[in-house]
């Protein structure tokens, strides 16, 4: 029996028998890599960020930061950064980015900031830039507390430019 496969194999065109040997590792080592547990839990959230009022930010584009408040699980093994993109037409978020594209935010808390594409701080005239530094945000969320409600001081110089 065992000859018989030798018999066919070889003949089998040059270099097929080694593309099927890569194409077999390449698949297990795949499967492999799918059992693996995430160290972390993701929540899927939403929520709306406007002005304290009620009304929108006046601007073009918005981006949110979520930090985890999470504790590492070890010194290799650190929550990611969720982010999202802002609807500014309605205020509102839906998708939550942090390891895979739309897999939410870790469980337990954030601080959240705002930011202009690139990361940009916004303008004075929209937000105060302690809104874009996670040492100096005030806006906290929990993800056992969905959808989130962010609110946002009116700078005092608001000229609502967009």
């Amino acid at each position: 029996m065992y000859s018989q496969h030798i018999r066919f194999l070889s003949k089998l065109p040059y270099g097929t028998f080694e593309i099927v040997s890569l194409i077999c590792t390449g698949l297990v080592a795949s499967l492999a890599g799918c059992a693996k547990t995430e160290p972390f839990q993701y929540v899927q959230v939403s929520g709306q960020v406007c002005y304290e009022d009620g009304t929108l930010l006046p601007v073009k584009t918005l981006s949110l930061n979520f930090h985890p408040q999470v504790a590492a699980k070890d010194k290799n093994t650190h929550p990611r950064v969720g982010s999202a993109t802002v609807d500014v037409r309605t205020g509102t978020f839906g998708s939550v980015t942090s390891h895979r594209q739309d897999d939410g935010l870790v469980k337990g808390k954030h601080k959240v900031t705002l930011h202009l594409p690139g990361r940009m701080p916004l303008p004075p005239d929209i937000s105060s830039e302690t809104y874009s530094s996670v040492e100096s945000t005030p806006l906290e969320v929990d993800t056992s507390t969905v959808p989130f409600d962010l609110r946002v001081a009116k700078p005092t110089t608001s000229s609502g430019s967009k």
